[in-house]
């Protein structure tokens, strides 16, 4: 459990049969956040790759963010990849409601609260924190913001 109260990693890969259900509804085309081990999709970036820097355009995203002091600038690639390219972006976040990113960006997408807390790839213990997917679609998102 200490690791999950540690700098020791930002990465925590998403539990299998939690994705698939999400998977089976969306249909992801893209997972800008894995490695090339624990990766979702076939199309997906790595670290080396720098999701941040490439294209989302027309993507489903499943986007399992690093949930250290970036997850801010993937909340902001997320939101502006629906906004400007018509990205549908699911995004697996800590339900941080009190943060500056989740009130710049969240807020905006629809909202799904995790019953629970999710066991990460690799850990016995389940994560110390609640999750949320938050999701943001082209027509949805831009109708919020308008």
């Amino acid at each position: 459990m200490n690791v999950h109260f540690s700098s020791e990693t930002i990465e925590w890969p998403t539990p299998i049969e939690f994705f698939e259900k999400l998977n089976s509804e969306f249909s992801f085309t893209l997972d800008p956040c894995s490695t090339h081990e624990n990766a979702k999709c076939i199309k997906h970036f790595t670290r080396d790759d720098d999701g941040l820097s490439q294209s989302w355009n027309d993507e489903t995203v499943f986007m399992n963010p690093p949930y250290g002091r970036e997850i801010s600038k993937w909340m902001k690639k997320a939101f502006d990849s629906c906004n400007q390219s018509g990205a549908t972006v699911v995004c697996l976040v800590p339900s941080r409601t009190d943060t500056k990113w989740w009130h710049e960006y969240a807020i905006h997408g629809e909202i799904r609260f995790i019953k629970g807390r999710l066991k990460f790839g690799g850990c016995k213990d389940n994560a110390p924190f609640p999750s949320a997917l938050v999701i943001f679609r082209p027509l949805l998102t831009m109708q919020r913001v308008a």
